[in-house]
């Protein structure tokens, strides 16, 4: 990402570091504009043009853009699932349907 998930330096990364907190997913950020071989280094890895970008269980997803959509579909919480991590989004649901059977 650009900056620290504390201190984003764009809107890119920003707007992941708040849908990852939403989900209450514990993760590792490295800051690419310290390092500029690590900048070009991990978009020739993943061959994708753009930071930030997110790697679920060492599978590449994709960029802002895609964690975007996943997580407007419903479908970042599938993801996760699949590698055992549970979001806080689902647990939410769950308490909220509970509240309304009392």
């Amino acid at each position: 990402m650009k900056g620290t998930p504390d201190m984003p330096r764009c809107g890119f990364s920003n707007a992941v570091v708040q849908i990852l907190r939403m989900h209450g997913v514990d993760y590792d950020a490295h800051n690419v504009l310290a390092d500029d071989s690590v900048r070009q280094g991990i978009k020739e890895y993943s061959e994708w043009p753009t930071i930030p970008q997110i790697f679920i269980n060492k599978e590449f997803i994709g960029g802002c853009d895609i964690l975007l959509q996943l997580h407007q579909s419903g479908e970042l919480i599938e993801e996760l699932q699949k590698v055992g991590i549970a979001s806080a989004l689902l647990e939410a649901e769950v308490d909220e349907n509970d509240d309304k059977k009392k």
